[in-house]
């Protein structure tokens, strides 16, 4: 039965809808257009890429629902342009293998470039059992959650958010070894599926 104060499911991520979001590159052309249209020229002026290649990945998130063009306007040389909007179908697509590492190298390109003085900055280290971590990953996915359905403010400053919570293999050392078979890898994708760029 569907609850009529809830919004419709998302349809289920295709193949190619989740090969398009496993490039670093594609999310940060999903984040810079994210609540500013932009033409193709001025992504790929933002990232440092040749047109035709920021053309190819822009045609592909479009093609895929990630990307939407919005009106044509007549560029400084009198040239027709086509700004893209995302769509922020990506925040509820599903995590494909490997999702975690290209989360983790897209916020290492763009942190790269950001004053790290200027950034707010939390590292902890805890010890608790699979029912307390569970716990916590469920409230931090839902103030994700919040934040993400936050309007955005035109007025603003952009800002990007990053959350991990990792196996802390060194603490373990040998008397409490962590195994790729002891990980919870399929739960963890939960969180880092939100991690994607809300576009």
């Amino acid at each position: 039965m569907t609850d009529p104060d809830q919004p419709p499911a998302p349809p289920p991520a295709t193949n190619t809808q989740a090969r398009a979001l496993a490039s670093p590159l594609r999310l940060r052309i999903l984040r810079l257009c994210l609540d500013t249209p932009l033409t193709n020229q001025q992504i790929a002026h933002r990232l440092g890429l040749n047109p035709a290649t920021a053309y190819h990945h822009v045609k592909v998130l479009e093609r895929e629902g990630f990307l939407a063009p919005q009106t044509e306007r007549t560029g400084r040389r009198g040239a027709r342009e086509v700004p893209y909007l995302a769509t922020r179908a990506s925040w509820h697509a599903p995590s494909p293998t490997g999702t975690n590492r290209v989360l983790l190298d897209t916020f290492l390109a763009e942190f790269a470039v950001a004053d790290p003085d200027a950034a707010s900055v939390i590292r902890l280290g805890i010890r608790v059992g699979e029912a307390t971590r569970a716990r916590l990953r469920d409230k931090v996915v839902a103030l994700f959650e919040e934040i993400a359905a936050l309007p955005s403010e035109p007025d603003g400053t952009p800002y990007s958010l990053f959350y991990v919570m990792h196996d802390d293999v060194q603490r373990a050392g040998l008397d409490d070894p962590v195994t790729p078979e002891g990980r919870t890898g399929g739960e963890g994708a939960s969180v880092s599926r939100r991690s994607l760029p809300n576009g």
